[in-house]
């Protein structure tokens, strides 16, 4: 496993490699969810790549960059464990040059949700994934359904701007007890820890109910805040959304046969926890 820091080193590199090359983005930190994302490039790919970079652009002012959880030789283990033959592992001024000053907006598939409660974070987003899609020039690139409308914005990047990449997107990897796998929730107390599977419980309650026929977003919406209203732990709901899965476009009526995600975004002490489902 070869381990790369400059954008010029890397993007040689790619254009010598045996096709195809699968990129599996991360900010490290890996857990079994990043594993999956990374076994999977593997089976696909004939060389298999994967980037370890916390992105500055995507945090806002009151965020948590300084603090992200940061393992970096760890996470070199388990990828070189997992059969990766490139990590691009670059400091923030390799990706961000003084001068630097070219930035991607992306337009209403941010908007909402996410993109109000985090301002500028997925200018952030879509400028790095560009930068990586262009040094690296993958077929195909691997990201998780837990950040959900992440993963429409970067398919709309991808189209929009004609990069070429085919973005694979894998199922949400779970504990057992439904959180979500996340580097963040490293930052859990035991309390909130055993609190915090409500976010799952709440999108399976939303769920059932619409399996039982219910169509009127609201009502849907409903039965998750229901589940999330019991726990005290839960400091405030930034949002329960039913969005559809590709233009995030809020949904009023679910449509049969369309593609509809239930989002949902708590605070949990200091940690916010996303997570969705998509229906379908």
């Amino acid at each position: 496993m070869k381990i790369v820091e400059t954008c010029a080193e890397m993007a040689a590199l790619c254009r010598t490699v045996q096709r195809p090359l699968g990129l599996v983005p991360t900010m490290g930190a890996l857990h079994d969810g990043h594993i999956a994302l990374v076994r999977r490039a593997r089976a696909d790919s004939e060389t298999m790549a994967a980037s370890i970079f916390v992105n500055p652009s995507q945090f806002g002012p009151n965020e948590d960059f300084a603090t992200y959880p940061r393992s970096f030789e760890r996470d070199l283990h388990l990828l070189e464990e997992n059969g990766a033959d490139l990590v691009f592992a670059p400091p923030p001024e390799e990706v961000y040059p003084d001068g630097f000053d070219t930035w991607i907006e992306p337009g209403s598939v941010a908007q909402g949700m996410e993109g109000s409660a985090r301002p500028g974070h997925f200018r952030g987003v879509v400028t790095v994934v560009a930068k990586l899609f262009t040094i690296t020039r993958p077929d195909r690139a691997y990201f998780g359904q837990k950040d959900g409308q992440q993963v429409a914005v970067i398919r709309k990047l991808n189209d929009d701007l004609n990069l070429g990449v085919d973005v694979v997107v894998m199922p949400t990897i779970r504990e057992p007890d439904g959180l979500a796998l996340s580097s963040r929730n490293a930052y859990l107390t035991p309390d909130e820890r055993e609190t915090a599977p409500a976010v799952y419980r709440a999108l399976c309650a939303a769920e059932d109910v619409w399996r039982r026929g219910e169509r009127d977003a609201d009502r849907i919406r409903r039965a998750a805040n229901n589940i999330l209203g019991r726990e005290a732990l839960i400091h405030a709901v930034d949002y329960i959304s039913i969005v559809d899965a590709d233009t995030m476009q809020p949904v009023g009526t679910i449509p049969v046969g369309g593609r509809v995600m239930i989002a949902i975004a708590v605070r949990l002490g200091s940690v916010r926890l996303i997570d969705n489902v998509v229906l379908s």
